[in-house]
């Protein structure tokens, strides 16, 4: 009797746990404003999480780009990639996100809920690697001109353009973006000495040898920079990606187009600037970076770098107080560079123009995160509905009633009183089963739905071993409580094999299987675990209290 009372305490302990696991309680969400704003709330939902395919949302593959350059040890670079890219997702709200590496160069990214494609692509995959640069003083691009034409000329042949001899547009002041550094009242005034340097620029000479490639360029209103027409770009982009004109620019500098357009006299112009190839300092320094909307500059990003940084940024920017400083995203200058009017410390912010607050929280997101290691690409994306979402949940719901119904039914016809003990042995491993599911944070998949349909057919079939042993040694003349003794027992090596083997098999189908698989997996190996207590232990118990109460004397049903 004692220890069918332990049993029976173990078993509502079990049932206990597994009700409080499944209990719908208060959990705290992110959910995101129509404006693209993020607020947090509280909702009553079930631990039960659901997974990618039933409630919708983006599944992305991410890979190891190597053409753009070689990677020696891909496993450590992985690594520290999945550092980098989960911060960034679980920093736009996406409620419990799935990112996990795959091999030693993948890495998988599932984002329940989420319907922006490009933007999930954008925060996984994107650099944003961050460095300040000074603009070039000393007219080296412009003296190397003459070897860069004569190269084109050579090489390319000249191509027609639209804009020799143009006059050079003035600094742009409403339209484009004013990149501003600040730091107190360090940067303030520098918008104005930009417009100066401008006025003094569009009074001199363009100084073009008329040559294929200076002829594409019309200098700025500062140092280092210059504007190229729209209609000009493709050219410039293709004379500047050939390796002739690469080796031949002037050493130490660098060539980089800005985010910047204006239009004058209804042609639209881009920036390119030339700067210093060594930045001052980069963004690994940067302790924390938010986005805000201000009254005059729009949509900022405003950034504040660790002390280490500061104290770096503070000693190279006093060596060049009155230089232009280009703030370099992704090798693209974001905005104009502004003047450093005195030594800049651990405050700064980054002006984003046209660009909306989503955009902004985005950049601030990454900044945050810090750049990729290794550049990845994209090499899977799939979309999935959450109209086809409900119709997977709705049908695997269906599926498993009917499933369990059925299976009811023929222990019941068959096995009549044992069949009904085995039923209440299937409802405690119906339980359990998803309670290991909320416990462990799995999600519940449609291909984890039909591996746990698939394991009620198993928890009978243990049952389906135990009976015929039962039913076998009674047609041998033995007493009921022995019958049930040696049934339990001599099924018990059959039963452990076939549960052993299932859950092998799901082991390795988690192990090499992403997304869906993984999903199957996890369900099918809680469904054995399950399985085993609720055939061995729970009904067995259930025979034992029947033994108990009708004291052997009844005959079994079987």
């Amino acid at each position: 009797m004692s220890n069918l009372k332990y049993r029976l305490l173990v078993i509502g302990a079990l049932c206990l746990a597994s009700i409080w696991a499944l209990f719908p309680r208060d959990v705290d969400v992110r959910l995101r404003r129509p404006d693209g704003t993020f607020y947090d709330t509280v909702q009553r939902r079930v631990p039960l999480r659901r997974g990618l395919d039933l409630q919708g949302g983006m599944h992305l593959t991410l890979a190891i780009d190597e053409s753009k350059q070689r990677v020696t040890d891909q496993n450590d670079a992985l690594d520290r990639a999945l550092t980098v890219v989960r911060t960034r997702v679980t920093g736009t709200g996406v409620a419990e996100p799935v990112i996990q590496k795959q091999g030693s160069d993948r890495i998988i990214v599932e984002l329940a809920g989420v319907d922006d494609r490009e933007r999930a692509i954008n925060i996984a995959q994107g650099q944003a690697f961050l460095e300040f640069k000074i603009t070039d003083k000393s007219q080296a691009l412009e003296k190397a001109l003459p070897r860069l034409d004569q190269i084109v000329r050579t090489r390319a042949g000249a191509a027609p353009t639209t804009t020799s001899g143009a006059a050079a547009p003035k600094s742009p002041s409403g339209g484009g973006l004013e990149g501003l550094l600040s730091s107190g009242d360090s940067a303030k005034g520098g918008a104005d000495t930009a417009r100066a340097a401008a006025d003094t620029a569009a009074k001199r000479d363009t100084a073009t040898t008329g040559g294929p490639f200076s002829r594409l360029l019309v200098p700025g209103g500062m140092p280092g920079e210059f504007m190229v027409s729209s209609e000009n770009m493709r050219t410039l982009e293709r004379y500047l990606s050939m390796p002739e004109v690469q080796a031949a620019l002037p050493p130490g500098k660098e060539v980089l187009f800005g985010n910047d357009s204006t239009s004058i006299g209804g042609q639209t112009y881009h920036a390119l600037y030339v700067v210093d190839a060594r930045p001052i300092t980069t963004g690994e320094f940067i302790d924390d970076a938010k986005p805000n909307q201000d009254p005059t500059e729009g949509t900022i990003v405003q950034f504040t770098l660790s002390n280490q940084g500061g104290r770096k940024f503070r000693a190279e920017t006093g060596k060049h107080v009155g230089d232009y400083m280009a703030i370099v995203l992704d090798k693209r200058v974001m905005g104009r560079p502004p003047v450093i009017q005195s030594a800049i410390g651990t405050r700064g912010q980054i002006t984003m123009g046209g660009r909306d607050l989503q955009a902004a929280q985005d950049l601030a997101l990454v900044l945050r995160a810090g750049a990729l290691p290794v550049p990845l690409k994209v090499e899977e994306v799939r979309t999935i509905g959450p109209s086809l979402g409900q119709d997977s949940i709705e049908k695997g719901i269906r599926a498993g009633v009917l499933g369990l119904v059925l299976v009811v039914v023929i222990m019941v016809v068959y096995y009549r009183f044992s069949g009904l003990l085995a039923v209440g042995g299937l409802f405690f491993y119906a339980l359990t089963t998803l309670a290991f599911l909320a416990i462990f944070g799995a999600e519940l998949t449609l291909p984890g739905i039909a591996g746990f349909i698939l394991s009620i057919g198993m928890a009978v079939d243990a049952n389906f071993l135990q009976f015929e042993r039962i039913r076998e040694e009674l047609d041998r003349g033995k007493t009921t409580r022995t019958a049930i003794d040696e049934g339990f027992k001599n099924s018990w090596s059959a039963i452990v094999d076939t549960h052993v083997t299932t859950a092998l098999t799901g082991a390795v189908l988690y192990q090499y299987g992403t997304g869906p698989v993984k999903g199957f997996a996890v369900t099918l190996v809680a469904g054995v675990v399950s399985s085993m207590l609720s055939s061995v232990f729970v009904v067995r118990t259930l025979f034992m209290l029947w033994l108990h109460r009708s004291r052997g004397a009844q005959p079994l049903s079987i």
